[in-house]
């Protein structure tokens, strides 16, 4: 019997990548509020988990940003009939009360996503966030999260490295 897409994605394909990152992470987090100044580093830890038979993975991590407790959570697929990896991401500091949706390429080690937000404090313009995952190793990964203000070029805003525990 032929296997359908999900399976056969699942067996090898970009659902097994994301399903191989189910597990318990440990490290460290950098935050950048203006472009090259380091503004927090706080230990970070997450916990990974699969969703709806290996459709979805679950990335909720816990931190702290200038020594207040920050905590969020990703859910992450990738969309077959397009090809393309996707998110939806809340967390206690940078989106408030907003969901950002975002969609991206496959990576040689992961993946990079983009996605936007906005403020109508801020004007009607919004503001682009592009998030990559890096795979380094089974046991090791990497979030960089980077923002676009309008008309400038991106700036690292998120840098946390995990080791599986």
């Amino acid at each position: 019997m032929a296997k359908g897409k999900f399976e056969q994605s699942l067996e090898d394909g970009a659902h097994q990548k994301i399903t191989n990152l189910v597990g318990n992470w440990k490290g460290t987090a950098k935050t950048w509020f203006a472009k090259d100044v380091l503004a927090d580093e706080s230990a970070t830890e997450a916990e990974i988990t699969s969703i709806l038979d290996g459709r979805f993975i679950s990335y909720d991590y816990n931190s702290n940003l200038n020594g207040k407790p920050l905590t969020g959570k990703m859910i992450i697929g990738f969309d077959i009939p397009y090809q393309k990896f996707t998110f939806s991401w809340i967390d206690s500091f940078h989106m408030g009360t907003q969901i950002m949706q975002a969609t991206g390429e496959a990576t040689e080690k992961g993946f990079s996503i983009l996605g936007s937000w906005g403020n109508p404090e801020y004007g009607d313009q919004l503001f682009g966030w592009r998030t990559e995952l890096e795979i380094v190793n089974e046991n090791e990964i990497v979030f960089t999260a980077y923002n676009i203000m309008p008309g400038e070029e991106e700036a690292k805003a998120i840098e946390a490295i995990y080791k599986r525990i």
